[in-house]
């Protein structure tokens, strides 16, 4: 049986395409040559000199000063504005100051550096014999030659040479470069110091020496140990019995309070003290958050006493430290320095000008370059002093630039606020960055950048010239907007002028805002005024009528 063979078509196709595409690539191949294209594009390339840029704009005047002084240390180029101004060639002195002046002749100075005469530094080595010699041939005594000089001159330099364990006032050490004051000054003593050096003398036993250094290491600021200390005796390989046993010593140490691990614990010690801790007052101690509230008829019918009792113990817990720890830390303020100083002009408009004080002074030295560019000879020195002056250069024009656009930047905040400057607060206006941004066309994020850290002294007083831009809030009646800040010292003005007999809720000050033109929520009162700390409607009720109360016990006349 014959059977017929299909034809086996798919080979011939394949084939075509394998040929097309082997045709196409060697046609492409062909088409490949050498061209010439100019294409122009924009691109902003960072550089380490521009990101630096950059960064300056946002520094504080202390960090650009400290910045500026490492770049005068790494860099030989770069000094100080006026630094070299004035300076002389320094004189040399020394102990043979007379025998230069002698040979420089009658009325006349030697200069600094010049040469001796020819045969006159023999002479000056020369052995001119013993005293009574020299007296001799100069037919007088050495004392009428240097009548300002002691007799003794031995004991005069001994009596120099020697160290001084003080010094009297206006003395000649005084004037003296080297003399510093601050060398007298007692260094502070710290909280931990302090409650070392009672450790040492209150426990004996190294190992509740150990724990106790332990836990005068936890203790903060305030003076407070954390709540728990459940893991100190895990690390330090002791009990828990022995923990608070040291604990209880510590909590012993001056100040009264320190070491406890809660307020009313810190009450308490203090208390104990005092012998006042007994079982109503441990009550009232207790129960802080009720005398927080002023709820005091909670409080009376705990503790089980009158209102004149509950008086009394009130005022003694307000005349306890809360905070013990306090008492060691340093007071040191530091002050805010402005950059910016805005004064009233003569035309009623308002003079905006930097402060001097707070803009580093640098110069780039083309001198002291001019003259190593001669002398140098290795690549790897001109290298490193054409890199020292080009980051000199780029230093100078990136600080002229900053100032120029703070000045810029804090003008046109003037301008937009001169409502605040002329009448206060509430006329404040709502302020966007891209709204000064756009002013004095620049990048929103380089507005940002000059407006962080810089303060500005007005006649309101110094802000920080983020203080300015704030969000705005609807009007009641679709007219202009109102400032965030503005509103909130719209709400502040409420709070502080209300009576004791009608307190004004949120709801009653939102209805009071809108009176005046302001759309606000209820919510975004209350936002406001937990920023600003003021308490609730409840609790500022509770705090006035607690005030009447007390005004009116302390005027009623005692009673026999």
């Amino acid at each position: 049986m014959l059977v017929a063979a299909k034809p086996y078509t798919s080979w011939p196709r394949q084939a075509k395409q394998e040929t097309d595409q082997f045709r196409g690539t060697v046609l492409a191949c062909m088409a490949l040559s050498q061209k010439l294209e100019f294409r122009q594009s924009q691109s902003l390339v960072m550089t380490p000199q521009l990101m630096q840029a950059i960064k300056l704009l946002q520094l504080s005047n202390l960090d650009l000063a400290a910045f500026v002084e490492d770049e005068l240390e790494r860099n030989p180029l770069l000094e100080r504005s006026g630094e070299n101004d004035g300076d002389a060639a320094p004189a040399v002195s020394g102990e043979g100051d007379s025998f230069a002046d002698d040979a420089a002749g009658e009325g006349g100075e030697r200069a600094a550096g010049d040469s001796f005469e020819p045969g006159q530094e023999e002479w000056l080595n020369t052995d001119l014999g013993s005293r009574a010699e020299i007296e001799q041939r100069l037919d007088t005594g050495l004392d009428n030659v240097f009548p300002e000089e002691p007799a003794d001159t031995a004991a005069r330099a001994a009596q120099d040479a020697a160290p001084t364990a003080f010094t009297e006032w206006g003395g000649g050490s005084s004037n003296d470069d080297s003399y510093n004051l601050e060398a007298f000054v007692a260094a502070e003593t710290t909280l931990g110091d302090h409650l070392a050096e009672q450790l040492a003398m209150a426990l004996t036993q190294p190992a509740q020496r150990m724990i106790g250094q332990y836990l005068i290491d936890l203790v903060d600021e305030a003076g407070y140990l954390p709540a728990d200390l459940g893991d100190a005796a895990e690390r330090l390989g002791a009990t828990p019995e022995q923990v608070a046993q040291v604990l209880a010593v510590l909590q012993t140490f001056d100040p009264s309070g320190i070491c406890a691990r809660s307020l009313s614990e810190c009450l308490a010690i203090q208390l104990r003290e005092q012998d006042r801790y007994d079982p109503a007052m441990q009550q009232l101690v207790e129960h802080l958050d009720l005398l927080a509230k002023r709820d005091v008829a909670a409080l009376r019918k705990i503790c089980g006493v009158d209102d004149e009792d509950l008086t009394d113990m009130i005022a003694e817990i307000r005349r306890l430290d809360p905070k013990p720890g306090l008492k060691f830390v340093s007071g040191k303020v530091q002050t805010v320095v402005p950059d910016v100083y805005v004064r009233p002009g003569p035309d009623g408009g308002w003079l905006v000008e930097l402060n001097s004080e707070t803009l580093p002074k640098v110069l780039v030295n083309q001198t002291y370059y001019t003259q190593l560019s001669k002398t140098i000879r290795q690549d790897g020195d001109k290298s490193y002093f054409s890199d020292c002056l080009q980051n000199a250069t780029w230093l100078v024009r990136a600080l002229d630039q900053r100032a120029r656009t703070i000045l810029k930047v804090a003008t046109e905040i003037v301008r937009q606020q001169d409502g605040f400057f002329a009448h206060g607060v509430a006329h404040l206006r709502p302020l966007n960055l891209k709204a000064v941004a756009d002013a004095i066309q620049m990048h929103e994020s380089t507005v940002s950048r000059v407006t962080a850290n810089k303060y500005m002294a007005t006649n309101r007083g110094n802000f920080e010239l983020k203080y300015f831009f704030t969000a705005s809030i609807a009007s009641a009646d679709g007219g202009e907007a109102h400032s965030a800040e503005a509103v909130r010292h719209h709400i502040k003005q409420l709070i502080d002028a209300e009576k004791p007999s009608s307190i004004l809720s949120d709801d009653t000050i939102v209805e009071r805002l809108r009176e005046t033109g302001i759309d606000i929520a209820r919510r975004t009162v209350a936002k406001y005024r937990e920023a600003m700390r003021i308490p609730s409607s409840v609790q500022r009720r509770r705090d006035k009528q607690s005030l009447i109360g007390n005004a009116l016990s302390a005027s009623a006349p005692a009673v026999d």
